[in-house]
């Protein structure tokens, strides 16, 4: 399985387009009939704006729950461990197979939910 950072803007853009919606912790594909996949909030991390990145987490992307492991707080934008001070993008992680169809092949009927979830973000994302 591949996990995929859906930034917050993103989801706000498509489900003002009708494609798809956050509902009960899922992402509601509204293409088929609604295909629903599991996502978790996260953040992704754009840059440190002070102090020194020790946990070395600048472009990386961590959970809600990996955040409070790190003793971490968030406020909107930013995040705050320990002393250092980063500069994040709010989101969301899902997974998609590895396997996922790439954008060109997006003529091709899906397989299954996940290769439609994995071909819509692909092309969406790409």
């Amino acid at each position: 399985m591949t996990k995929l950072f859906l930034p917050q803007a993103q989801l706000e853009e498509w489900a003002l387009a009708d494609k798809a919606d956050l509902r009960d912790g899922r992402l509601v594909v509204m293409a088929e009939g609604g295909t629903a996949f599991a996502v978790s909030p996260a953040v992704h991390f754009l840059q440190l704006v002070s102090g020194e990145d020790t946990h070395g987490l600048v472009a990386k992307v961590k959970t809600e729950e990996q955040l409070s492991r790190l003793g971490a707080e968030q406020m909107a934008d930013s995040v705050l461990v320990g002393e250092s001070a980063y500069e994040v993008v709010p989101g969301y992680v899902t997974e998609v197979p590895s396997g996922a169809p790439k954008p060109e092949s997006a003529g091709k009927k899906p397989d299954s939910e996940t290769d439609l979830l994995a071909a819509f973000l692909l092309n969406k994302m790409g």
